[in-house]
């Protein structure tokens, strides 16, 4: 194996530490082990510590792995991982990950149990995010150590492979010479070479599996769609249909391989563009805009000594005996000085004070109203003269808000990748603190075009003639993108003729930053999409049909355009299907995940919950199925989901109420009422009525 850098973060997950860092000690344990026994391949770049929260662990394990300009290879935790009610750190970091190491949890318990039995009472947990290698370790210094030191050999070898290194090179040599870099042999560690070993053999029996996937999907891709039956197999053809030539000439099979929905989304996370970093005002608009900067606070908070309840300043003597009567010498109450120089307040006087006023100069405590009578009033009956407390053993500071005890100026009060809200006080914060511009990340604009001679717009009075469809797709697919947040342009009705669609692609991507069309991605002689895009627009389309139903021949493609700048930038264009059910579904399934990644959110897409199926559904014998339903919570707080009925992708009716997708696997079986699938949220749940 050549010598390699690679970059680790350490997330410190203790409530304790994050409060007084002076009492962690496994970052230096741990950098000691990186450094002395990682043979110089390892650098720590980065460690920042956390309460034992699942939204502050996940919150930074995906600021690490899921934005490709940080490039770590290596995110360690320590921390959490016990049966204490406070430990999240397994369940926080599991819901994260794309992949499972289980090896690498066998290696790391397996060395801990040798020492103790009570390594029994850890819950580690390893697995692959993005390009980034994540493993758990315990709190206990020592456990980190141990830990980290029984796998520490094999990591290099699996951050290369999860970053994306041709397999077949790193495997060059066999199982011995892997053992050899890694500084391994089998005598001394016979489960790491056993991993090894298995390791590499999974890989090559995971890629002849996939061809035999890919034939399988290309031989039955026809079923379970309007119970189509092909009786030929797939032949590859080399790209998408030349209009010019005529339908005798078309390709009889697409030449675009069948993707799983797992692929095409990482083509997505590949192919789609960076964010773009702007300057935002902090007022309404940056409302659903993520910041793009670390924000400290320009002051502090409160910026002066205030009240926290209605009562009396006062200057608490030395044995803080304050009971007796006082004269009340000035008022203070929560509003804007004149300039004026406010008197200083001596031990013997009182002031009177509002919740939120600034404390007198002088002034050491807050004498609450409730702790006090009044004594005298003024000659006309309209002020107090002298006031009465009652309370002893009084302590400076009391009932006091001091300068900067919320937020001090430059304390960081909202982190670079964090979504401001419209409801979580983000802009709140921001405002109390002084802030009034904030590097975000700038929302892409869609454009949503539908395509056809058959369409017609959706309110055409008169009824429809022979062969004509109303355009519900555009309105569907336009509403959907503004509720999620986004600018959305109308690009109208294309015909179906190569000249046509070709100009109104080309205005389109002028004008906007990612372009839905809907229509004109199957295999007919007018569905002139693809070639338009490959043939007329020069892009590049990185896939044209996923193994999933309904929505097979959604198309994603990146075409090379100028801006008014006259640099060469990347625009994104999602084909989706025609038929109705399968637009929306692909919509929220590819376009909203790329949204999301332009707009800097993270992680993208809709939310996936388990949910308890209501009754049994049948499966599509050789595809996944993303079937509308309705989840709502019942009465014991299960969320429990039931099908919106007729799931056929030209069924508009399968829309109405849907606020999920069920994730169905394809079988020859139904599942049955009462099993769990994962639920795709496209809208809130509603409770059982």
């Amino acid at each position: 194996m050549a010598e390699v850098s690679l970059k680790v973060a350490l997330l410190i997950v203790s409530t304790t530490a994050a409060k007084d860092p002076s009492t962690d000690s496994s970052e230096l344990t741990l950098s000691n082990v990186l450094e002395k026994e990682g043979g110089g391949k390892w650098k720590l770049v980065e460690t920042k510590i956390v309460p034992d929260e699942v939204a502050q662990i996940q919150r930074h394990i995906m600021l690490w792995s899921d934005f490709a300009s940080a490039g770590i290879n290596l995110i360690v935790t320590t921390g959490g991982t016990g049966f204490a009610t406070s430990d999240h750190t397994p369940e926080a970091v599991s819901a994260l990950l794309h992949r499972q190491a289980p090896g690498l949890v066998h290696g790391m318990l397996d060395a801990s149990l040798r020492a103790t039995p009570f390594a029994m009472m850890s819950r580690p947990v390893a697995g692959v995010r993005n390009g980034t290698v994540i493993v758990t370790l315990p709190g206990s210094p020592k456990g980190a150590k141990e830990n980290l030191e029984a796998i520490l050999k094999m990591l290099p070898h699996a951050c290369q492979q999860a970053a994306g290194m041709d397999s077949r090179s790193l495997h060059a040599g066999g199982v011995k010479k892997l053992e050899a870099d890694a500084g391994i042999s089998a005598n001394t560690n016979r489960a790491q070479s056993h991993s090894h070993h298995d390791h590499s053999h999974h890989h090559g029996h995971g890629h002849a599996h996939g061809h035999s996937d890919g034939h399988s999907h290309g031989h039955s891709h026809g079923h379970g769609h309007g119970d189509l039956v092909r009786h030929t197999p797939s032949n590859a053809n080399p790209m998408s249909n030349d209009p010019n030539l005529g339908p005798s000439r078309r390709n009889r099979e697409s030449p675009y391989p069948m993707l799983s929905v797992d692929d095409a989304l990482q083509k997505i996370r590949e192919h789609t563009p960076a964010p773009e970093i702007i300057t935002s005002k902090v007022d309404t608009s940056l409302a659903g805009r993520v910041l793009a900067e670390e924000v400290s606070a320009n002051e502090n908070v409160p910026g002066f000594r205030a009240s926290i309840v209605d009562g009396y300043a006062v200057v608490v003597p030395k044995d803080g005996k304050m009971s007796g009567v006082y004269p009340v010498v000035s008022i203070s109450h929560a509003s804007p000085g004149d300039g004026k120089e406010v008197k200083e307040l001596k031990e013997g006087e009182i002031a009177r004070i509002t919740t939120g006023a600034p404390l007198p100069p002088g002034a050491t405590s807050v004498i609450m109203v409730e702790d006090t009578v009044l004594k005298t009033m003024t000659e006309d009956g309209k002020e107090e003269k002298e006031v009465d407390i009652l309370a002893d053993g009084v302590q400076e500071g009391e009932n006091i808000r001091a300068i900067g005890s919320d937020i001090k100026a430059d304390d960081v009060v909202l982190s670079k990748g964090e979504l401001v809200s419209a409801v979580g006080g983000e802009i709140g914060l921001l405002a109390a603190v002084g802030v009034a511009h904030v590097k975000t990340y700038r929302k892409p604009v869609v454009g949503v075009l539908s395509t056809g001679d058959e369409i017609v717009q959706h309110d055409r009075e008169g009824a429809l003639r022979l062969g004509e469809v109303r355009d519900t797709n555009r309105i569907t697919l336009m509403c959907a993108a503004r509720e999620q947040g986004f600018e959305v342009v109308d690009l109208g009705i294309a015909a179906d003729t190569p000249g046509t669609l070709e100009q109104n692609l080309r205005d389109a991507l002028r004008r906007v930053d990612l372009v839905i069309t809907s229509g004109g991605v199957s295999m007919g002689e007018l569905d002139l999409l693809k070639p338009t895009i490959e043939r007329s627009l020069g892009g590049t389309i990185h896939f044209g049909r996923v193994a999933m139903k309904p929505g097979k021949p959604t198309t994603f493609a990146t075409v090379t355009v100028k801006n008014d700048a006259g640099e060469r930038v990347s625009k994104v264009i999602f084909s989706l299907p025609g038929n109705p059910a399968s637009a929306l579904v692909t919509f929220n399934l590819f376009v909203l995940p790329s949204l999301h990644q332009m707009s800097g959110i993270s992680p993208p897409g809709l939310a996936k919950v388990p949910v308890i199926l209501g009754h049994d559904f049948s499966l599509d014998k050789s595809r996944a199925e993303y079937h509308r339903a309705v989840v709502v919570v019942d009465t014991t707080g299960r969320l429990v989901a039931t099908s919106t009925g007729g799931q056929r992708s030209s069924k508009v009716g399968s829309l109405r109420s849907a606020n999920c997708l069920l994730c169905l696997p394809s079988g020859k079986e139904p599942l049955k009422k009462g099993e769990k699938v994962d639920a795709l949220l496209i809208s809130g749940v509603r409770a059982e009525v």
